[in-house]
């Protein structure tokens, strides 16, 4: 018997519907998220081929660059496809390689949406993340002028990045904007934010998690290595097929500068886990890693 078969779309907010697996773009800057990696015309393919295969949310950030992931996805799909979602953020300020910094201060936050809307050639940005909460501003000042934002039609809808359960609670409860969406980190092997993950499934919120695949440290798992070898899958496959089976409210964009590797991603919505491999994937923490 197969575990109950993932949901192949969510919607954001009650009205923009996208696929559960999406693409992630820091893949296409460089070391640190800073400068190009590889070719423009690799990157318009890898861009180009996740739409093909039924991407409809792409999720970048203005910091990957910085500037030029916008740009790239930008110059490889705009015109946008109808009924294609791009999430970007805004909120850190990246100065080299190694080094960023939060900026939530309301008038920087407003520059950052408005320096994003025209990098990727768009009027409104869909879904716009707060990238980390700025503890030197008050959360309502950050959540205000996102509000603005999207009362002025220059955001959809609001998201935040990189938050605690009870950083997500203090945002509802403030109620300065709806927010329908988070990022965390989050994987089979780290589960830290099980806590913001069960608040997201009571109140209807998408988790998108980052780092889906550990970075590339859940390749050589011997659990997940096991189930893949029955599923004539790879261990990457499994972890984002157990990542759709886990829960509803989980959208995983994983990120690759490479079309071979993003077919292999994509193919994970296909992977059907049975409740023997959900029961030994779930038995996991992260002592297993």
């Amino acid at each position: 018997m197969t575990h109950t078969d993932p949901q192949t779309t969510l919607t954001l907010g009650s009205d923009l519907p996208v696929r559960r697996l999406g693409y992630g773009t820091v893949h296409l800057t460089g070391h640190g998220a800073w400068g190009p990696r590889g070719s423009d015309a690799n990157a318009t393919a890898v861009l180009r081929r996740a739409v093909e295969l039924g991407v409809t949310l792409v999720d970048t950030a203005d910091n990957y660059g910085p500037g030029v992931a916008e740009e790239r996805v930008a110059a490889a799909l705009h015109p946008y496809a109808d009924g294609l979602v791009i999430a970007t953020k805004g909120g850190v300020v990246r100065t080299s390689a190694e080094s960023w910094h939060i900026e939530g201060r309301p008038e920087r936050l407003r520059a950052m949406c408005e320096a994003s809307l025209r990098r990727l050639r768009l009027e409104r940005i869909d879904l716009y993340q707060l990238h980390r909460i700025d503890p030197d501003v008050p959360l309502a000042d950050q959540l205000g002028v996102l509000s603005e934002l999207r009362d002025e039609g220059k955001v959809r809808h609001v998201g935040l990045d990189s938050v605690r359960a009870g950083q997500l609670q203090e945002a509802l409860d403030l109620d300065v904007v709806p927010v329908v969406s988070v990022q965390n980190r989050y994987n089979v092997l780290d589960r830290s934010s099980e806590p913001l993950l069960k608040l997201c499934e009571a109140r209807g919120i998408a988790f998108l998690p980052w780092f889906p695949l550990g970075n590339g440290t859940l390749t050589h798992h011997q659990d997940l290595t096991a189930v893949a070898a029955a599923h004539d899958a790879t261990p990457s496959q499994v972890a984002l097929a157990w990542l759709l089976h886990h829960s509803p409210v989980l959208c995983p964009t994983p990120g690759t500068g490479t079309v071979a590797h993003l077919e292999e991603n994509l193919a994970a919505a296909e992977l059907q886990l049975t409740e023997e491999d959900m029961a030994r994937l779930d038995a996991l923490t992260t002592r297993d890693a």
